[in-house]
C-alpha cells in the first residue's frame, strides 16, 4: 500500500502484531482465550464489586444475525474494557470476538503501548487510526477492516462517537459526535447498541483499591446502562454524504445521552438506599452470576 509517511520500525512491529492477533483465525482464537481466561479473571477480581449494570439481561436475549457496534461515551481509558466484564459475565452469547479501534499514538508507536495492548487486551485494540493526514491510506484501510468486522456475526466493535476522551468537569456534557462512526455504520449496517458508563478513573491502582472499600457500592460505583438497539433504518435510504454520516453519528450520541439520564437516576437511588447491595445488577454478587447464567440458558438458541 502506498503511503507518504513510512512507518517506523516499532509501528511496523505493532501493526504486524495487531494483524496476526486479529486477522489470523488462530491469532484471534488465542486472543479470545486470553481475554476470557486471563483478562476477565483479573478485571472481575479487581472491579466487579463496584460494577452495577442495567439491561444486561436484554443484551443476553438478542440474537443478531450480523456484527454488533457498541457505541458509548468515553471518560476513562478503561471504559469499554470493563464493559467486557459485563458481556463475558452474562454470558452475552453474541459477544464472541472483540475489537476496539484506537488512535495509533502510544499503542502503535511506542514499545510500552504495544506491551499494554498485548498484556491487557491480547491485541484487541485494533485497528489503529492515524492522526497524520499523510497516512490517510492507512485509515481508509482501517475503515474497510471495521466494515468487514461488523458484517461478520459474532464480532463486536467498540466505538466512541465522540472520537476522543472527554476531559471536562461535567461527565454528562459530551463532545461533538464524529462522522466516521456514522459512515462505518451506514456501510456495514450492523446492530448498533448504545451504552453509558461512569465511575472509573484513569488510575488503575486506585480504581482497584476502591473496589474493596465501602465506597464501592456508594459514591464510587461504576454504573453501566445498556440501551436497546438504535433504529437508523430511515437513514440507509438517503444518499451517502458527509452530512448524513454526521447525522447518523449524532443519533447514536443522542441515544448515549439518553442513557446518561437513567444513570443519574440509578446513582441517586443508590445514594438514597433504594438499591441495596444485594441487587443482582451488582456484578460482584454471587447471585448475579447464577442469575445471568440461568437466564442465558433459558433464552432460545
Amino acid at each position: 500500500m502506498a503511503d507518504d509517511a513510512p512507518l517506523s520500525r516499532i509501528e511496523k512491529l505493532a501493526l504486524r502484531f495487531g494483524e496476526l492477533s486479529n486477522e489470523d483465525p488462530r491469532g484471534k482464537w488465542l486472543q479470545t482465550r486470553f481475554l476470557r481466561g486471563v483478562s476477565y479473571v483479573w478485571v472481575r477480581a479487581g472491579i466487579a464489586n463496584r460494577m452495577f449494570v442495567e439491561n444486561l439481561d436484554k443484551l443476553m436475549q438478542l440474537r443478531p444475525d450480523t456484527g454488533v457496534m457498541l457505541v458509548s461515551n468515553h471518560r476513562s481509558f478503561f471504559d469499554q474494557y470493563c464493559m467486557l466484564l459485563a458481556c463475558y459475565m452474562g454470558p452475552v452469547p453474541w459477544s464472541k470476538r472483540l475489537y476496539f479501534p484506537v488512535r495509533s499514538n502510544f499503542f502503535y508507536d511506542q514499545p510500552l503501548g504495544m506491551f499494554v495492548n498485548a498484556a491487557v487486551a491480547g491485541g484487541a485494540m485494533y485497528p489503529p487510526i492515524y492522526r497524520q493526514a499523510e497516512r490517510r491510506a492507512l485509515n481508509d484501510d482501517a475503515l474497510d477492516k471495521m466494515v468487514d468486522i461488523l458484517r461478520t456475526k459474532g464480532n463486536v466493535l467498540g466505538m466512541h462517537p465522540e472520537g476522543t476522551r472527554g476531559k471536562g468537569d461535567d461527565p454528562y456534557t459530551f463532545l461533538p459526535a464524529q462522522p466516521g462512526v456514522g459512515k462505518i455504520a451506514l456501510v456495514a449496517q450492523p446492530i448498533v447498541i448504545p451504552a453509558f458508563i461512569l465511575g472509573l478513573g484513569n488510575n488503575i491502582v486506585e480504581d482497584i483499591r476502591i473496589n474493596f472499600t465501602k465506597q464501592a457500592r456508594g459514591e464510587k460505583a461504576v454504573i453501566t446502562v445498556f440501551g436497546d438497539p438504535i433504529d437508523y433504518s430511515d437513514l440507509l435510504a438517503e444518499k451517502p454524504r458527509p452530512t448524513l454520516y454526521k447525522k447518523t453519528a449524532d443519533r447514536f450520541m443522542a441515544a448515549v445521552k439518553k442513557l446518561s439520564e437513567r444513570e443519574k437516576e440509578i446513582r441517586a437511588e443508590i445514594a438514597a438506599g433504594k438499591i441495596t447491595e444485594h441487587d443482582p445488577r451488582w456484578l460482584g454478587n454471587r447471585g448475579a452470576s447464577k442469575l445471568y447464567a440461568r437466564e442465558g440458558k433459558e433464552t432460545p438458541p
